[in-house]
């Protein structure tokens, strides 16, 4: 089951088994990602790596896809020039780096995925995942975003073999 994200009308919309759900998209829109920080959320085709959650929050959510749980000491690396870049590290960590372990709910469950991490190269784009939207689909900073219980029906559906399909 690959979730494919378009633009429909005004709105940004993904389809998947279940059908089709509003999601949020990054706040440049969607496009070819070509650096870190541009607010695009990258067209193509992306594998989902793993699902991450916040098990103080939520129980493991069922899924085909490998499941970790978030730690508070947790981060993504998205300085383009540290050799752990677009990777998890553990805080406290010597760059500033995307946290997961946050006060509001976004990022409570997360698919990790697969953009610009095989192989990485630098400054081109990091912390791409598909998490909690806010209540009012604000933009993200290029990850693709859905209410609560979209996400967490679209991740009981996945396996290893399914993508995001991103189109304009």
């Amino acid at each position: 089951m690959d979730i494919v994200v378009r633009r429909e009308g005004a709105l940004y919309v993904a389809e998947w088994g279940i059908g089709q759900r509003r999601c949020a998209v990054g706040q440049s829109g969607i496009g070819e990602k070509l650096r870190e920080g541009d607010g695009l959320t990258p067209m193509g085709c992306w594998p989902l790596r793993r699902v991450l959650y916040r098990p103080d929050r939520m129980e493991a959510p069922a899924t085909g896809l490998a499941v970790a749980i978030i730690s508070p000491d947790d981060a993504w690396c998205d300085v383009p020039d540290d050799p752990n870049y677009n990777r998890l590290v553990k805080l406290p960590y010597p760059s500033g780096d995307e946290r997961l372990w946050r006060e509001d709910s976004l990022y409570d469950l997360i698919v990790v995925v697969g953009f610009n991490d095989s192989p990485v190269l630098p400054g081109r784009g990091s912390a791409i995942f598909l998490h909690v939207a806010r209540p009012d689909y604000e933009p993200t900073q290029g990850c693709v975003a859905f209410l609560r219980d979209d996400l967490i029906a679209a991740v009981a559906q996945l396996t290893p073999m399914d993508r995001l399909i991103v189109t304009p």
